[in-house]
């Protein structure tokens, strides 16, 4: 054993079958130099042997063999190999032989393989590419979702901190800040003045937490300060993205335009170039745009006022629409600043409206978080819970990232929500002379027992509608997971925990049989291994699966089994193995969870080019759901990087099959 230390962390979209084939792949190759090797896997089941500070800090090199975030900003600082997950199925001795020179060559931070070092890794900055093969429309989209996200978890604090606070100052009264009015407290004016600065920061730190999750810190520069100059324009919250992304996205161009430049010069680069051509680029750009975008806010708030006399109907639905469908973007802020306009005239209506349906939104999460707890993630369940105070305070931006993850369902449902609240509150009169501060201000409002009732009903009925869509949709994503895109087989429910995982054959269906109608009692079986079957090409042999299938009870519709697995044969080849494939699908055709084992008479070309000679196929009923055959399928995966064990699948008879196949699920 070696001195050195590779450390390597594994995972593919669907988290089972290549994210353990690539960690025995690494795990084989640096035990056969005798080196010292750690695997962190990203599964379906979670993380799995987590690399620690002290693994990463001993480490003489890194691997990166995934397809998902696997957080490898981490290994910022080591030599780093970054490739994809099938390059660590294949190329396992090769990356680690890479991966050992650049130790020796001391390099640290490397860029992924095949791409150049950016300027923007200059003194230990680590940018995420954006990758546009394969999956890469896919993967372009949950990276514009995770800095969305990015940029709107570190705002809302500041929302937090400076609404709270602004809510607290007006119970010294309506006009506790004013120094012109008898209600005048030096105290409630500070509260007011330290709020205001700290809600006017929300829009710059969205923008630049946007464009750090893009272009790390020469996009947070840049992405603040066109941040700031969206918010001084009055653009409000969808201000803050535009510029956000804006930055983010700008600042890897600057860089791809900069790369003729030597490396001796990426430090200038970093700490003058990017923050100083950034700026002046796209804050001139944000300019152009600001104006723009906050005259929205102007004509909006002229075309709204002319609604104020309306029909309460009409007038509530027009402010529920515009209070929810940005929520502190320049649509919100025309109707609120509107409704402050108006309070000088004497209407206090329009504002106790307008003030139901901002208040409306966060606690509709904030009650189906409560109320459908299994639609929610706990971190989404704490965050709901803070909303009963963001809510109660009027502080609409609370709804933000429940909008996020789904803004085209969850938008119209907070839309519904506040339109209910806005024409309640005006049909039963409710009217408030303060601007802000919601429930707080309840001494000064009319009727305030129904303003309360008209935005409780509102956010009852939106929760409702909200909590039975994100239940439903749990739903679906757990049996998704649990299905992994097909890579997964399960033991029956009936089954003891500690039984054995394949019994004896049953009597009705003897081992190695070629045909048959014996229904499979578990997940395998020796009737389940078929060899010497006459099959033309790929589909020829996924037509012998659903065959067999079909034989063993498992299917009504061979054709749907078939339809299935060459759907996922679209997304990436199977074909993980020197002469062995894994097809799955995951159908309502399937009956029965199983591995079938089905072996042609001679090698077939898979999706890839590959020969094929074996295909290890899972099958799954499309309600399916459990944790247990996530590790089955582990096990199986783990098993074929083993020469023996696929040496038995290409040759091996019935018998050996299954022997080889069944201790392997054992183990």
């Amino acid at each position: 054993m070696t001195d050195q230390y590779i450390i390597a962390a594994t995972g593919c979209p669907t988290g089972v079958a290549h994210t353990f084939m690539a960690e025995e792949a690494i795990i084989q190759a640096a035990k056969a130099r005798g080196i010292e090797v750690k695997v962190e896997t990203h599964g379906q089941a979670g993380v799995e042997h987590a690399l620690t500070a002290d693994d990463i800090r001993r480490a003489t090199a890194v691997i990166v063999a995934a397809d998902k975030d696997v957080q490898a900003e981490r290994f910022v600082g080591k030599p780093l190999v970054n490739v994809s997950v099938a390059a660590g199925i294949h190329k396992a001795d090769q990356l680690i032989d890479q991966a050992l020179a650049k130790a020796a060559a001391g390099e640290k931070a490397a860029a992924g393989e095949g791409e150049s070092e950016s300027a923007l890794d200059a003194d230990l900055l680590d940018v995420k590419s954006i990758e546009t093969t394969g999956t890469g429309w896919r993967r372009v989209g949950r990276d514009i979702y995770k800095s969305l996200m990015n940029g709107v978890s570190h705002m809302l604090p500041f929302v937090v901190a400076g609404g709270v606070l602004i809510a607290v100052s007006f119970l010294w009264g309506i006009y506790s800040a004013d120094p012109e009015s008898d209600q005048f407290n030096q105290f409630a004016a500070n509260l007011k003045e330290i709020g205001g600065i700290a809600m006017g920061l929300m829009v710059p730190v969205l923008s630049a937490f946007i464009s750090d999750a893009i272009a790390k810190r020469p996009g947070l520069v840049v992405g603040f300060i066109t941040g700031l100059i969206a918010s001084t324009y009055g653009t409000g919250f969808l201000g803050g993205i535009v510029t956000g992304f804006l930055s983010g996205y700008g600042m890897l161009l600057l860089d791809a335009a900069l790369k003729w430049m030597p490396k001796s010069l990426n430090g200038l680069k970093a700490i003058f170039l990017f923050p100083v051509i950034g700026t002046f680029v796209f804050g001139l750009i944000t300019l152009w745009i600001a104006t723009p975008m906050a005259s929205i806010s102007t004509s909006l708030e002229s075309w709204l006022s002319s609604f104020q006399d309306a029909n309460p109907l009409l007038l509530g639905l027009i402010l529920g629409i515009m209070c929810a469908f940005d929520m502190g973007g320049p649509v919100n802020k025309a109707a609120y600043v509107t409704g402050v306009a108006l309070l000088g005239d004497g209407n206090i209506t329009f504002m106790a409206a307008v003030s139901a349906a901002c208040i409306a939104p966060p606690l509709v999460t904030a009650i189906a978080a409560t109320f459908f707890p299994k639609g929610f993630q706990p971190a989404e369940r704490r965050a709901g819970y803070v909303n009963y105070i963001l809510g109660a305070t009027h502080i609409t931006e609370g709804a933000i990232p429940f909008a996020a993850r789904n803004p085209l369902v969850v938008i119209p449902i907070l839309m519904l929500s506040s339109s209910i609240a806005a024409i309640l509150s005006l049909l039963w009169g409710a009217g408030s002379p303060a601007p802000h501060g919601g429930f707080l201000v309840l001494p000064v409002v009319t009727n305030p027992l129904l303003w309360v009732a008209a935005i409780l009903i509102g956010s009852v009925v939106g929760a409702v509608i909200f909590g039975l869509y994100r239940t439903a949709s749990a739903r679906r994503a757990e049996a998704a997971e649990a299905g992994a895109h097909a890579e997964s087989v399960e033991t029956p429910a009936a089954a003891p925990t500690d039984a054995p995982l394949t019994p004896a054959p049953a009597a009705t269906s003897a081992p190695g049989a070629a045909t048959g109608t014996a229904t499979a009692t578990r997940i395998f079986a020796p009737e389940h291994v078929r060899v010497d079957v006459e099959a033309s090409g790929r589909d020829g042999l996924l037509q012998q699966v659903a065959a067999t299938a079909q034989q063993l009870g498992m299917t009504t519709d061979p054709d749907a089994v078939v339809a299935g697995m060459l759907e996922r044969e679209a997304q990436s080849t199977t074909a993980l193995a020197q002469g062995v494939s894994i097809p799955h699908v995951k159908s309502p055709a399937v009956t029965e969870a199983a591995i079938l084992i089905v072996r042609g008479t001679q090698p077939v070309t898979w999706t890839d080019g590959e020969l094929v000679s074996t295909a290890l196929a899972i099958l799954v009923p499309a309600a399916e759901a459990g944790s247990t055959h996530l590790e089955l399928l582990a096990k199986v995966a783990r098993g074929l990087m083993d020469d023996e064990f696929r040496e038995t699948l290409i040759s091996g008879d019935v018998d050996a099959i299954y022997q080889r196949v069944d201790a392997q699920l054992n183990s």
